[in-house]
């Protein structure tokens, strides 16, 4: 049986894939390209034409139904985000959106509108390419509608929350928004440095099985298939015989859960659906990632457009200007891989999540002293925030530039190899 974090690795690798093949399909299709041009042109000439005055209400508002502006650090910031965030994908092969509301929110977005739209930017990111990748797994009808029903009530009320927070005290929703973050990057960062320590000296990353995660039920799965609560789903037929069942009111439980969390992060959720569905409701890890997958983008879709960009809690320009630099990261970092030695990788991912775990919980103290809990000067809280800040995009800049320098300097090994894979004889070592 897998851990915990072996399965979650497993489910952040599967959803990079599914990134690099959405991207590529943008980057390949001359219209899909044209398209993007014409929705970014709108935003960047403005953004170049700035120079110290005040932009016209419709683009400097913070409307929904028009493009937001915040200033021109935020814009080109939201841009190199999606560039770093991008290469984490491409290159590391897991997931790089947690850095995306953290950095946000660093650049002086509220955490609210930093949610929206990092949501956001995942569902343009997935309308842009394609729905789901087939290689990626088997994608269950019946698990998914299940899912996607609680799903939607979970994001509903997910959204329902926030909203009240902010409209409560904005404050408190940047420091709730904060605390979630501090416990989600705590555990991965910490567990991803442990990961890397031990796999020093191993050859590879991990392979997995065939469908990869256990192939064995645990106790709670076992459970939870006993209970025979209508309607049944019957799924993982091709795997095993007769194949297994499971209520679909707990599978929509299971999707409330996510879609929850999902719209108060402005994350795709599949932290969570993965190790729920295979360890709590015993589903196989090949089914699991293509239906997880699928619920993103609609999750993702319904929870960025009902709940945050309806309410003015988008920023489009933000959000355009991550699509734009995610698709130009992922490349560069995927093509990175093939010159750069995993552990390395694997390595800087660590670092990557413990900044970004030690930016939050560095602007928690500022926030507490806003509410009146704790009794500390302003001047120490501010230093302990620009200390959180400088971390982070300080290492997550490093790592960047150690990517893209690595890319440009083996460019001449990468068009030999490809010029080899061309013509039929094997490709350049590392």
């Amino acid at each position: 049986m897998k851990s915990l974090y072996e399965n979650f690795m497993y489910a952040a690798r599967a959803h990079a894939k599914w990134e690099i093949a959405t991207t590529q399909v943008i980057v390949k299709d001359r219209k899909k390209l044209l398209i993007l041009l014409v929705l970014f042109l709108p935003i960047l000439i403005p953004a170049i034409a700035h120079a110290g005055s005040v932009l016209p209400g419709f683009i400097g508002g913070k409307s929904s139904f028009g493009p937001s502006f915040f200033s021109p650090t935020t814009f080109y910031g939201s841009i190199l985000i999606g560039v770093c965030a991008g290469l984490i994908t491409g290159c590391i092969g897991a997931g790089g959106g947690f850095i995306i509301t953290p950095a946000l929110m660093s650049l002086g977005v509220k955490g609210i509108m930093a949610v929206g739209t990092d949501m956001f930017h995942i569902f343009a990111k997935a309308i842009m390419g394609t729905a789901v990748h087939k290689k990626l797994g088997n994608v269950h009808v019946g698990l998914a509608i299940a899912f996607l029903a609680g799903s939607f009530i979970g994001v509903t009320g997910g959204g329902v929350l926030n909203r009240a927070i902010f409209n409560h005290n904005p404050v408190v929703s940047d420091f709730v928004i904060s605390m979630l973050y501090v416990f989600m990057l705590g555990f991965l960062g910490f567990y991803a440095l442990a990961d890397y320590l031990k796999s020093k000296n191993k050859i590879g990353d991990e392979a997995g099985d065939a469908h990869g995660g256990p192939s064995g039920l645990t106790g709670t799965a076992l459970k939870m298939q006993s209970i025979k609560i209508p309607p049944m789903i019957t799924f993982d037929e091709d795997i095993y015989p007769g194949g297994r069942k499971i209520s679909g009111v707990f599978v929509a439980l299971c999707g409330g859960l996510v879609g929850f969390v999902a719209a108060i992060m402005g994350v795709g959720g599949g932290f969570l659906t993965f190790p729920i569905f295979v360890y709590a409701l015993g589903v196989s890890s090949f089914t699991t990632v293509g239906t997880d997958i699928l619920q993103i983008i609609f999750t993702a879709g319904y929870g960025s457009i009902t709940q945050y960009a309806v309410y003015g809690y988008v920023f489009y320009t933000l959000a355009m200007g991550m699509l734009v630099g995610s698709l130009l990261g992922i490349q560069i970092g995927a093509i990175t891989t093939k010159v750069v030695p995993g552990i390395q990788i694997r390595g800087f991912y660590a670092v990557a999540i413990l900044a970004g775990f030690i930016n939050r919980l560095f602007v928690l103290p500022d926030k507490l002293r806003i509410m009146g809990y704790i009794n500390m000067s302003q001047a120490t809280t501010k230093t302990l925030e620009t200390i959180g800040a400088v971390i982070f995009f300080g290492l997550v800049t490093v790592f960047a530039l150690w990517i893209i320098s690595t890319f440009v300097r083996n460019i001449p090994n990468l068009r030999a190899e490809a010029m080899a894979a061309s013509s039929g004889g094997k490709g350049v070592s590392k």
